[in-house]
């Protein structure tokens, strides 16, 4: 495994652990504010202007921006970092918080956690990247584990809240792709800023128009402090998970992302005093062999990869 993917799979294991527990927080700041629009606008409002103040800061930054200047950008770049906004940062932040105020908790997990499917059977075809037998029995375990961790998924079925996440896991899956191919001529901190800066602006546009203005603007201050927080966990994932797509392959750093949902677990077993029952272990257990597994299928085999 070449020292590149080596340090993107950290990486992707780093933004599991800010997702894991982002997760967890988010299960709390969304009983502060009802309005899932307006929740996710301000904590977008919080990610978009720290990733900004950030790269301002940022030596590296800097120097990413004047490789980036040094190149030339096409038509069709730009329209990648529009598209990155609308994909990655507005649209399914709209359909996820609106359909998980609708859906179980536990079946918009699992909902979520098929992104690696989605990732994959994009991957291949658009990224030319090669999957083996580890990697299929991998997502395989992980699926399999994360549905084991949500009780089996009793009663699943697809209502308006699912279909919303269905639709926005859709979406993000077509941003990896998106991203993947922009790495070349974006580095990853400039398309974190355009998804996040740009996604917001089109986010206050969308409550402007629908009638969230007022309560957007009239959100109390326990209100921000919790976008606040929530905020600083986007950011962070944001940053980490775009790194990690520019080093390692798409299906690779999307099957760890998986990992969050056993961090997840651990937090509510910690800190609600939630019972970890023995077919929540088996399903912990399952995602991290299925991500042992992505360790060792691209140990064995190299892709190639169409960039």
């Amino acid at each position: 495994m070449s020292a590149s993917r080596t340090q993107g799979l950290a990486l992707a294991f780093g933004t599991a652990v800010i997702s894991g527990v982002s997760v967890f927080v988010n299960s709390y700041g969304v009983r502060v504010v009802h309005d899932a629009t307006v929740y996710t606008t301000a904590k977008n409002l919080v990610a978009a202007v720290l990733l900004i103040l950030v790269a301002a800061g940022s030596r590296t930054f800097a120097r990413q921006r004047a490789v980036a200047s040094r190149r030339v950008l096409t038509r069709r770049s730009w329209a990648g970092l529009v598209a990155v906004a609308v994909v990655g940062g507005s649209v399914p932040f709209v359909l996820f918080f609106n359909g998980l105020a609708r859906a179980s908790s536990t079946h918009a997990a699992f909902v979520h956690k098929t992104l690696v499917v989605w990732v994959a059977l994009l991957a291949v075809p658009i990224l030319g990247e090669r999957l083996g037998l580890l990697h299929y029995t991998a997502i395989g375990l992980l699926l399999v584990g994360q549905a084991a961790l949500g009780g089996g998924l009793s009663g699943f079925a697809f209502g308006t809240g699912e279909l919303m996440i269905l639709a926005a896991t859709l979406l993000w899956a077509v941003e990896v792709i998106v991203v993947k191919r922009l790495v070349g001529a974006a580095p990853p901190d400039i398309l974190a800023v355009a998804r996040m800066g740009l996604g917001v602006l089109l986010l206050i546009g969308w409550v402007a128009v629908s009638g969230h203005w007022s309560a957007l603007t009239g959100l109390s201050a326990e209100g921000w402090r919790w976008a606040l927080l929530t905020g600083l966990f986007l950011a962070g994932y944001v940053a980490t998970w775009y790194r990690a797509l520019a080093l390692a392959p798409a299906v690779d750093v999307t099957a760890v992302l998986v990992l969050a949902a056993a961090i997840t677990a651990a937090l509510d077993a910690i800190v609600k005093g939630t019972v970890v029952t023995p077919q929540a272990g088996v399903g912990i257990a399952l995602l991290a062999a299925g991500a042992g597994l992505i360790m060792v299928a691209r140990s064995r085999r190299t892709p190639v990869l169409a960039q």
